[in-house]
């Protein structure tokens, strides 16, 4: 399946739209909270494990995007977006979303 942030995918005519898709993670307290810990302690490095976390939950959120699109009959999926917000009462989760237009090409 064709993903992609732009409005068309060159060579590849929309025959139809089919709506509004996405998929969201969220990252519970416990991994929040140790990725600020961990930063602090490499502070002008990189925390690799913390980085494949989130790596690892755009994925999914983009897997579930392109689920939903293959239920609606779709093959492509174009103006995706992605988005992390800091959710929880105490700013104690990380959710991290996928939002396109599920489309057939």
């Amino acid at each position: 399946m064709l993903v992609t942030t732009t409005p068309t995918i060159e060579g590849h005519p929309i025959q139809s739209y089919l709506g509004l898709v996405s998929g969201e993670v969220i990252l519970g307290a416990n991994v929040f909270r140790d990725m600020f810990a961990g930063l602090r302690d490499f502070f002008g490095g990189r925390a690799g494990s913390y980085e494949r976390v989130l790596q690892d939950a755009r994925q999914r959120a983009v897997q579930e995007m392109q689920a939903e699109c293959d239920r609606r009959g779709g093959n492509a999926v174009v103006g995706v977006d992605l988005d992390y917000e800091v959710i929880g009462s105490k700013g104690s989760m990380l959710m991290v979303s996928a939002s396109g237009t599920a489309v057939r090409i």
